[in-house]
């Protein structure tokens, strides 16, 4: 019997950084200690809230074994000396609470798209990102770097799927998305709210009488039974335009609450709907 292969999440921290070994053999790379005040948090990094207990554990198991994985950090190519964080955040945090003057260090010569792709691997394989900063982590990489959906879903080996809809959420209200953040409410509760005028008040009703997921989607199921969502979604914009690339024809996709819709192709000769037809046929 085959033994079963364990699914690694995207890249790995071994594909970003290339193997450690070789890393520092490299002449890109160094392992070193630096001051703690000459290490500055990246402005890269995508978690911005630390749990209080653990970070207090970590700082009592460094003060007494010190720091095993050094920190990965960067040049700061705008202040000479300093050195920006790309992993190990929370291990830089623990030491000043430790009152340690200097850490070790990996120093790695990257760019700031690689330096977003180690923060964002290695916080989500560590599950210490929330929903809101995994979809913010794409997000960057989509507005500064170009990443599409598919991409990115490459890059993490999650769905496109699972990418699109985390994304979807930084379109709720602010207060829901602060819901999110601080685990009030789930990604499951807070995705059927996509979209809906009263996004806020059926949140606070979902925290008010304790609503599963299954209840949320009920309930939204039940006021927009037939109502179309009108918001930009870009994975059905991103479906719309690839049928209009290969088809050469302008389609319209109308998606309803409840993921029922329709597709609309519009030709404008019989030529042209003999190309639908013949398509159809094959």
């Amino acid at each position: 019997m085959s033994a079963v292969k364990k699914k690694g999440l995207g890249k790995g921290l071994s594909a970003l950084f290339g193997d450690i070994e070789k890393n520092l053999k490299s002449p890109q790379t160094s392992s070193n200690k630096l001051q703690i005040a000459d290490i500055e948090r990246n402005k890269y990094q995508p978690r911005n809230f630390f749990d209080e207990e653990k970070l207090s554990e970590l700082s009592k198991s460094i003060k007494e074994n010190g720091i095993i994985q050094p920190i990965a950090v960067r040049p700061n190519k705008y202040k000479p000396g300093k050195y920006e964080i790309i992993a190990g955040e929370r291990r830089w945090l623990a030491a000043q609470r430790a009152g340690m003057n200097e850490v070790p260090v990996i120093i790695l010569n990257v760019d700031d798209q690689k330096s977003l792709e180690i923060a964002i691997v290695e916080n989500i394989q560590r599950q210490d990102l929330n929903i809101i900063e995994e979809a913010r982590g794409y997000e960057k990489l989509v507005k500064e770097f170009g990443y599409n959906h598919e991409k990115i879903s490459k890059f993490m080996s999650k769905s496109r799927s699972h990418i699109s809809n985390t994304l979807r959420l930084l379109s709720l209200p602010n207060d829901v998305i602060g819901l999110l953040e601080e685990g009030i409410i789930s990604a499951g509760q807070a995705r059927p709210l996509i979209g809906m005028a009263n996004a806020s008040e059926v949140a606070e009703n979902i925290t008010k009488r304790n609503l599963s997921s299954r209840e949320v989607e009920a309930l939204t199921r039940k006021k927009d039974k037939n109502k179309s969502i009108k918001i930009d979604d870009p994975n059905i914009s991103f479906l719309k335009n690839e049928l209009e690339s290969r088809l050469g024809l302008s389609v319209e996709i109308i998606n309803k609450k409840n993921n029922s819709g329709k597709v609309i192709i519009k030709y404008k000769s019989l030529d042209q709907f003999d190309i639908i037809t013949k398509l159809l046929k094959d």
